[in-house]
C-alpha cells in the first residue's frame, strides 16, 4: 500500500485530522507487512469512527431480533414463522433484512435444519420437530450500515451427537475469535478454528466462509477455516468481518440444491452446525459486535 498523502493533509479516512497524526504510520507499517509479501487490506475496508457507529446500530437489532427468536422458537413452529418474525420486528425497528431480494434471494433470513449447511429456504412445509438442530442466521441494514450474525437452536431433546456438534461449533468460534487481534493474521484465527473441529472428529467446510461487512452485504475479506498460522489477511484496526464455521459432523463435501441455487446441503446427510459472530478489530484486540 503506497502512501500518497503529504503528512499535513487530511487524511483519507475523514477524522478530519492531519495524515500525520492519523493514519500515517499506521499506512507505514501495512506498507512494511506488504513489502515481505503479506496480504494487506485496502483503505476501503477500514471503518472510521462514524461508520463503526452506524455498524453497531444496526447490530442492535440484529442481535435484538436473534433474542427474540430465541425466546420463541420451539418444536411445531414453522420455519416460514421464522421468516415473518424476523421482517416483523426488523421493519419494526426501522431496519430492512438484508437477505430480503439479495441476488434473488427470496426470504428475510436463512434457516437452515440438519443437514443444510446454509441458505435454508424458510418455509411453511419446514415444521421444526423434537430433536431438530437448526441455524437461523440474521443480517439487517440500518441507514446503509450491515450487520450480520447467526446462532444454532436445539429443539426440545436433541440427540448427543448433535447437541456435541452444536456446542464444538460454537467453542470453534470462540476459539477463533480469542486469535483476532491487530497485526495478527486471519490464517490464525482460521487455523484454530480448524484444528478443534478436526480434534473433535469433524469437518470444516471449505467453500463458504465469513466476509468483511459493513459498508455492503459482503465485503472483503474472505475469511476460510481451513488456513494456515501467519497466512491470509493481516488483521488491522478498523476491520470488520465474520466468523462462522461450518462444521460437518461427518465429511467436508456439500452440494447446492439445484432447484433453487441457493440451498447447501452435506454430501453425507449428516448434520452441519454454524455459529457466526461480526467482530471489530480494535487497536488493543477485537470487540465482538453482533452474536
Amino acid at each position: 500500500m503506497s502512501v500518497k498523502l503529504g503528512r499535513n493533509d487530511p487524511c483519507w479516512c475523514k477524522s478530519g485530522k492531519k495524515y500525520k497524526a492519523c493514519h500515517q504510520a499506521f499506512d507505514e507499517k501495512i506498507a512494511m507487512y506488504a513489502s515481505k509479501g503479506c496480504i494487506v487490506p485496502s483503505h476501503d475496508i477500514i471503518k472510521n469512527a462514524d461508520e463503526i457507529a452506524g455498524i453497531k446500530e444496526s447490530a442492535k437489532i440484529n442481535v435484538a431480533v436473534l433474542d427474540y427468536i430465541e425466546e420463541h422458537i420451539h418444536a411445531g413452529m414453522t420455519t416460514e414463522e421464522i421468516d415473518k418474525i424476523v421482517y416483523e420486528k426488523t421493519t419494526k425497528m426501522g431496519g430492512i433484512p438484508a437477505p430480503l431480494h439479495y441476488e434473488g434471494y427470496p426470504y428475510s433470513v436463512c434457516t437452515s435444519v440438519n443437514e443444510q449447511v446454509c441458505h435454508g429456504f424458510p418455509s411453511k412445509d419446514v415444521v421444526l420437530q423434537e430433536g431438530d438442530i437448526i441455524n437461523v442466521d440474521v443480517s439487517t441494514i440500518l441507514n446503509g450500515y450491515f450487520s450480520d450474525s447467526s446462532r444454532m437452536f436445539c429443539i426440545g431433546e436433541v440427540s448427543p451427537e448433535k447437541k456435541k456438534l452444536v456446542e464444538v461449533t460454537k467453542e470453534c468460534v470462540e476459539l477463533g475469535l480469542k486469535e483476532v487481534k491487530p497485526w495478527g493474521f486471519l490464517g490464525d484465527m482460521g487455523q484454530a478454528v480448524h484444528d478443534h473441529a478436526f480434534a473433535n472428529g469433524y469437518t470444516v467446510v471449505r467453500e463458504i466462509g465469513g466476509h468483511g461487512i459493513g459498508l455492503q452485504f459482503h465485503e472483503d475479506p474472505w475469511v476460510g477455516y481451513n488456513s494456515k498460522r501467519g497466512e491470509e489477511m493481516l488483521m488491522v484496526p478498523g476491520m470488520i468481518f465474520t466468523i462462522e464455521p461450518m462444521v460437518n459432523m461427518g465429511k467436508a463435501d456439500i452440494y447446492v440444491d439445484s432447484k433453487n441455487d441457493w440451498e447447501v446441503y452435506t454430501e453425507d446427510g449428516l448434520p452441519s452446525a454454524q455459529w457466526e459472530i461480526q467482530v471489530l478489530v480494535t487497536e488493543d484486540g477485537h470487540e465482538v459486535i453482533s452474536w
